[in-house]
């Protein structure tokens, strides 16, 4: 007797570039534009790529200077370069061109807004970066309207944002490790690991899942949004909770930055501990930078060079959020065995390895005289890369599912946390850099 099987629809076999992940788009482009950077700066004499300038003081300043005619060619420059990058990406993995290019443009508009905004002296001087300002775009647009389809084919944050970091490994180098000490070595470890351990505990406690619990305590304990998207590409995490983490680093990363500087002032910290402090907790080096110069020079100094060294650490996090969350979480979703390295290499966040790759050629491979004439232009570029990543977190973020997500406990662990890691990273570093432990470090 025949049996009348029902024919499978047999999958449409993607193309090559359709298997790209969006981790290799980002390696792809981050590395075409710091190749071509550096071969255009050795063989092309007298090459200098000119970047809009977003610096400005009184009102004639932005009409004469931000918004002139040159500087307004040069900010349109940046975008087409930006989204004919980008454009291909999109297009190549199966995207929407029509919808993507609409959206890019007023996601772009709106990054220019706000780095235009944080780009005032008075507004620069009190340590509001421009995320904050794309951030509040975003999210305007993002909670008082419906975002439209095309819009939201563009919002892609993770992937501005990871190739903003490829660009970012460009500047971390582990030079500046040695620069910080062994002091500055043992606050990092010391910091990442004790920090992060307590972050998922205390998540545990708050009945929070572990998933939203790694992205979360990855962020408090590394680098804020930078780290939440590698522990979420490690572990293969719901974007929504990253979303939600990240807009939580920037709402509450603004009174740290206020009220860290006075603490370390009514606390009578010297200037080195103070930036330890401050650069152990804040989550960008920007922001480190702005809230140190309450603090001192020596702050600022002490602050960025803590922070360098413990973006160093982003590498190392990926491998190891990797592996435990296989080895931990793996075995029992995929059966009594424990999964094996390919498992873990699967999950290991790929874009990572742009950014140690690009980390150790500047290190030990670039000379210094070349690195600091292209430095400063790959600093603008991976600016440019992150407004774009900070406008789309915003569209993608509702302030509605900070109290609903889980009845606000994912809120209240993260802040809890970020209390801990105050208070610990205080902690050592007055014992490491004040004098305590080890010598204070000649910081000039």
């Amino acid at each position: 007797m025949a049996v009348n099987e029902t024919t499978k629809p047999v999958p449409a076999k993607k193309s090559f570039f359709e298997s790209f992940t969006e981790d290799y788009w980002a390696v792809s482009i981050a590395g075409v534009i710091i190749l071509t950077m550096l071969a255009l700066t050795l063989w092309v004499p007298g090459f200098s790529l000119s970047l809009p300038s977003y610096k400005w003081e009184t009102g004639s300043d932005l009409v004469n200077k931000v918004l002139a005619g040159k500087n307004i060619l040069l900010i349109l420059q940046t975008g087409v370069i930006s989204l004919v990058l980008s454009g291909i990406a999109i297009s190549l993995s199966g995207g929407s061109i029509k919808k993507y290019l609409k959206g890019f443009s007023l996601i772009y508009v709106l990054a220019v807004a706000a780095l235009i905004v944080a780009g005032n002296k008075v507004i620069s001087y009190y340590g509001f970066e421009y995320v904050i300002f794309a951030l509040i775009l975003g999210l305007l647009i993002g909670n008082l309207t419906t975002v439209p389809a095309w819009l939201k084919e563009a919002a892609r944050s993770e992937f501005f944002i990871k190739t903003g970091l490829v660009i970012y490994g460009t500047s971390i180098l582990f030079t500046d490790i040695v620069k910080a000490g062994l002091p500055g070595l043992l606050q990092s470890v010391l910091v990442v690991s004790v920090v992060w351990f307590i972050a998922l505990w205390i998540s545990r406690k708050l009945k929070v899942d572990d998933e939203f619990g790694v992205i979360l305590a990855s962020a408090v304990a590394i680098c804020g949004v930078s780290a939440a998207i590698v522990a979420s590409g490690a572990i293969k995490g719901d974007k929504k909770k990253l979303s939600y983490v990240t807009t939580l680093v920037l709402l509450v990363a603004v009174p740290m930055m206020i009220i860290q500087p006075w603490l370390s002032k009514l606390l009578n910290l010297s200037e080195v501990v103070g930036g330890a402090w401050l650069g152990g907790t804040l989550d960008t080096t920007a922001s480190v930078s702005a809230a140190a110069q309450q603090v001192g020079e020596k702050a600022v100094k002490a602050g960025v060079i803590v922070k360098f060294s413990q973006n160093v650490l982003i590498g190392i996090a990926a491998f190891f959020i990797a592996l435990w969350w296989t080895y931990r979480k793996g075995a029992s979703a995929e059966g009594a065995e424990k999964p094996g390295l390919g498992v873990v290499w699967e999950r290991f966040p790929k874009f990572v390895l742009g950014f140690v790759a690009a980390s150790l050629l500047f290190s030990f491979q670039i000379p210094a005289e070349l690195s600091g004439r292209v430095t400063p232009v790959f600093a603008g570029l991976r600016t440019v890369w992150f407004a774009l990543a900070f406008v789309a977190i915003g569209l993608e973020a509702r302030f509605a599912d900070l109290v609903k997500t889980d009845g606000g406990r994912p809120a209240v662990a993260f802040v809890s946390a970020q209390l801990f890691n105050i208070i610990w990273t205080l902690l050592w570093a007055y014992l490491l850099f004040g004098g305590v432990l080890f010598e204070v470090p000649d910081i000039k």
